[in-house]
C-alpha cells in the first residue's frame, strides 16, 4: 500500500519537514512489523505540499493520480486544509495531523490534531490561579487558524472572567515588520501576549518580542510553539514564554518514552527534534493504519466511519496504550526554562 505523507518543505512551516517524515517513517517501520495494512507492505511516499493552499491541492492530486498513492496523511497549515480535501475527493483515506483551529464538518476529513479550545483550556485554567485579572494581547498571521483561534479565545476569556481583551493584531504571512505590532502590544499595557504565528514566522517574531525589550513587561503564551522553533527562537528571547501541546518531548511517560527510544533506535542520536507537529504525523501513520484495518477495505467513508470505536495500535500520547484512533488526547502546560519545556500542573 502506498500511504502519502502530505508536509511543506519550504515556507513558514517548512521547518517541521525534516522530523515529520522521521516519526511517519517510525510508524510505517511499525506497521510493517505488524505484518503491514490488509496484508500489504506500506511504502511511505513523501509529496511537498509547498507553500500554499494551491500547491498543497496540486500536489495531492499528482500524488493519486500519477503516484498512486492510496491514502494520505497530512500536516500542512489550516489554509490547504479545505483545497487538499477538494483535491482528494474521497477518493482516498485522508487524516489531517496538526493541532488547528477546530470546527471542521467535512466528514472526509479524518482530524486527530489538538482543538483551539482543548488548548487553551488549561492556559485559561492556570490563569485564573494565578495572580490579578489579566490584560491581553491577541495577535498572529492572517489566516484561518490564528484568526479563529483567537476568536475562541476572545470567548474563553470573556467567559471565564480571567480578565480582558486590550488588543489584537493579525500581520499577513512573510510579513516581519513588528515595529508596529509591538509598539501596540507596549502602548496596551498588556500582562499577557497570545501569538499564533505560523513556523519560521513564529521564530522571527519572538526575537523580535525579546530585541524590543517586553520579555520582562509581559508574559507570552501560545500552542503554537515546540521543540524546533524553541531551539530557532534561542536561550535569550525564552523569558515568561508558556505553551500548550497533546506533545512535549519532555512528558515523562510510557507512551513517550517507548517512542522516544525507537525513535532514536531508528534515526540515531541526533535526529530532528521529536516535537508536537512532526510527531503528529506518528499519530496520524497509527491512526489510518488501525482505521484501514477495521473497516477491512480503503474505501474512504468506511475508514472515516470506524473513527471512534477502534484501537490504535501505537501512540506517543496520553496514558492508554492503545486508546481510541482519534480520541483526545490530555493536553499539557508548560513553561519554558531556556532550551526546554517544563510541564506544569493546571489544577
Amino acid at each position: 500500500m502506498k500511504l502519502g505523507l502530505l508536509v511543506p518543505q519550504q515556507g513558514p512551516s517548512g521547518l517541521w519537514a525534516a522530523s515529520a517524515i522521521c516519526c511517519a517513517e517510525l510508524a510505517v517501520l511499525e506497521l510493517n512489523e505488524r505484518g503491514g495494512v490488509l496484508g500489504q507492505p506500506v511504502e511511505l511516499v513523501s509529496i511537498d505540499a509547498g507553500a500554499s493552499g494551491a500547491s498543497a491541492a496540486s500536489a495531492a492530486e499528482e500524488a493519486i493520480g500519477e503516484r498512486g498513492v492510496e491514502a494520505i496523511v497530512g500536516m500542512f497549515p489550516s489554509y490547504a486544509r479545505t483545497p487538499v480535501a477538494r483535491a482528494i475527493g474521497r477518493r482516498v483515506p485522508f487524516v489531517y495531523t496538526p493541532q488547528f483551529e477546530g470546527f471542521e464538518r467535512d466528514k472526509g476529513i479524518v482530524t486527530t490534531g489538538e482543538t483551539a479550545r482543548e488548548l487553551l483550556g488549561p492556559a485559561i485554567e492556570w490563569f485564573k490561579g494565578h495572580g490579578a485579572p489579566k490584560r491581553f494581547f491577541l495577535c498572529g498571521n492572517d489566516y484561518i487558524w490564528p484568526r479563529a483561534s483567537l476568536a475562541v479565545a476572545r470567548a474563553m476569556i470573556g467567559h471565564s472572567s480571567v480578565g480582558s481583551v486590550v488588543g489584537e493584531r493579525y500581520l499577513p504571512l512573510g510579513d516581519q515588520s513588528y515595529h508596529e505590532l509591538l509598539a501596540c502590544i507596549a502602548a496596551s499595557r498588556a500582562d499577557v501576549v497570545l501569538p499564533f504565528f505560523l513556523g519560521s514566522e513564529a521564530i522571527a517574531f519572538h526575537r523580535a518580542f525579546s530585541d524590543a525589550g517586553l520579555t520582562s513587561r509581559a508574559l507570552r503564551f501560545t500552542p503554537a510553539l515546540d521543540e524546533t522553533i524553541l531551539y530557532g527562537i534561542g536561550e535569550r528571547a525564552t523569558d515568561n514564554l508558556y505553551a500548550s501541546s497533546a506533545y512535549f518531548g519532555a512528558v515523562a511517560s510510557r507512551n513517550n518514552g517507548a517512542f522516544l527510544e525507537r525513535y532514536h533506535r531508528l534515526h540515531g542520536e541526533s535526529p530532528p527534534p521529536a516535537n508536537a507537529f512532526g510527531q503528529s504525523c506518528y499519530e496520524g501513520v497509527h491512526c489510518l493504519g488501525s482505521l484501514i484495518e477495521a473497516a477491512n477495505t480503503l474505501n474512504a467513508g468506511a475508514v472515516s466511519r470506524e473513527l471512534g470505536r477502534t484501537r490504535q495500535h501505537r501512540t506517543a500520547r496520553g496514558e492508554d496504550r492503545d486508546p481510541i484512533a482519534g480520541a483526545r488526547q490530555p493536553i499539557h502546560f508548560a513553561r519554558v526554562d531556556g532550551y526546554d519545556f517544563t510541564v506544569l500542573p493546571t489544577s
